[in-house]
């Protein structure tokens, strides 16, 4: 290897290198098994696909594949090309990748459909050693941009996270530095969560291409099948978020417990997961489920219980090694505003609550073109994200500045409401809103979806919410769902909860 800065393509060639003959992928959708040196040959084939296709350095990729082996493959020939990797929801209409495109000025695109105005190129997932002659290392690392990963968000357009090779590389060496490491050469890790979501791609793909582990894939999870390979592959390791937790413990236990047998660590991430679900799982697997905190800006893993290597439920743990947080902003220190009739009222009577700011090497370089709004120049990047730290320094998520529900002046924090909710055994899930009210200028909204067959009111939950919680954080609305809106990779988009159409409607469920 020549003087030059990482790329992450180095990454498959040194599991090739290192590794061989060791089973890489098994695609649980079309029965491919890959072995590592075969996935070399399908990167440099591809990889040679794609500068024939016109890719010049720099150049922005899309890849628009669902989790698999073909977008393993896809991902890591558009960086050994020099080329930028676009990945794209392959669920989305064709028109919003097709903006996306635009905007980033991307041309070509791997996929397995045609989409409009762009040179389609399929990845070689089975290569030969004719298809796959070596033309030389990648020239671009470092700080060069690696990847262009558009964020949801909640509201407005969505933007371009920046991530370079040296931001993807460092959250691949943070994870795989963590006290209870999650993924090891021996490992099967179970992937059915996006990889064009930062999740399925960092502590997914990369964290076990930079162990020479196999990636078990499954391109969306389904309960039944999803246990069916964890028992069928011997699955060790599942990468997984609240939703899919949710699913297992509808499930019988016995079948959970057979199903995850040879597995040793389940992973949680993007959202809160209830005591309850842990507490089933564990009673199912005797397995606890270890939950973190990242975000596409951090490559994208911040904190995680496996840096303590115990799990604890309602933490997110602490920083991984080489991540540095601090609470900062208005709250910090001084505790979220109180109820003047009860001044033991705060939030799980944490002080010190503030917005999240981290520092480290995993951080993005900006936002897309300009690299505007990335960390300061001491290196900080202030999150939206609300949080304290309790007195063992395990960090507890509190809720997204922008979803703070704001009542007579006092405020409102989503989960704490949520966490109560959840404690009443009828409930499957809740989310928790502000909506418009003309006395108090927001008020509480609460949009829960029972448990099968379960008989439930809106006086039953104004109830409980009543004897635990201050007045001004008691639910004024409480409507019902069958189902909560999700992103992809299980977390509740609040934006529709809040519609003023949808107060009142459906206010009773029997």
């Amino acid at each position: 290897m020549t003087g030059r800065s990482s790329n992450v393509a180095d990454l498959a060639a040194e599991a090739a290198r290192t590794r061989p003959d060791k089973l890489a992928l098994i695609d649980t959708a079309t029965g491919a098994t890959v072995t590592w040196h075969e996935v070399e040959l399908a990167v440099r084939a591809t990889a040679r696909r794609l500068r024939e296709a016109g890719v010049r350095p720099g150049d922005r990729v899309g890849i628009r594949l669902p989790t698999s082996a073909a977008f393993a493959v896809a991902f890591f020939a558009v960086l050994r090309a020099d080329g930028v990797a676009v990945p794209l929801n392959p669920q989305e209409p064709v028109t919003v990748s097709s903006a996306l495109l635009q905007d980033c000025g991307a041309e070509v695109v791997l996929t397995d459909e045609p989409l409009p105005s762009t040179t389609t190129v399929e990845p070689i997932v089975a290569a030969t050693s004719d298809d796959a002659a070596d033309e030389g290392e990648p020239a671009r690392g470092g700080e060069d941009l690696a990847a262009l990963l558009y964020t949801s968000g909640t509201t407005g357009s969505p933007r371009g996270v920046m991530l370079s090779h040296r931001a993807l590389l460092a959250g691949v060496e943070q994870v795989r530095s963590l006290a209870l490491s999650p993924v090891e050469p021996s490992d099967r890790v179970f992937v059915a969560v996006p990889m064009y979501h930062v999740y399925g791609l960092g502590p997914g793909l990369l964290a076990a291409t930079s162990a020479g582990a196999t990636v078990v894939t499954a391109p969306r999870f389904e309960v039944r099948s999803a246990l069916s390979d964890c028992l069928h592959h011997e699955v060790t390791v599942v990468l997984g978020v609240p939703a899919m937790y949710v699913a297992m413990t509808a499930r019988p236990a016995s079948e959970l417990g057979e199903s995850l047998s040879t597995v040793r660590l389940l992973i949680s991430g993007a959202a809160p997961l209830r005591p309850k679900v842990l507490a089933d799982i564990r009673a199912a697997t005797g397995l606890s489920v270890f939950e973190g905190y990242g975000l596409t800006e951090a490559a994208p893993v911040v904190t995680s219980t496996l840096a303590t290597g115990y799990a604890k439920p309602g933490s997110v743990g602490r920083p991984l090694p080489g991540v540095e947080v601090r609470l900062v902003g208005d709250d910090a220190g001084s505790g979220v505003p109180t109820d003047p009739e009860d001044p033991d009222d705060t939030f799980d009577d944490a002080d010190g609550t503030g917005l999240v700011e981290i520092r480290g090497a995993n951080l993005f370089s900006g936002y897309w073109p300009d690299g505007d709004h990335g960390p300061d120049a001491d290196g900080w990047f202030r999150t939206d994200d609300v949080g304290y730290l309790d007195t063992d320094g395990d960090l507890h998520l509190v809720d997204r500045a922008g979803d703070l529900v704001i009542v007579n002046g006092f405020n409102v924090y989503p989960r704490e409401v949520e966490n109560v909710i959840s404690e009443l055994p009828q409930v499957r899930e809740v989310a928790v809103v502000g909506v418009l009210d003309n006395r108090t200028g927001e008020a509480v909204k609460a949009v829960v979806v029972p448990e099968p067959g379960a008989a439930l009111s809106e006086h039953q939950v104004i109830e409980h919410c009543a004897a635990r919680l201050a007045g001004y954080k008691v639910p004024a609305v409480v409507s019902f769902a069958d189902a909560l809106p999700h992103s992809a990779i299980g977390k509740v988009r609040r934006v529709g909860l809040r519609d003023a159409g949808a107060v009142g409607e459906d206010e009773g469920h029997a």
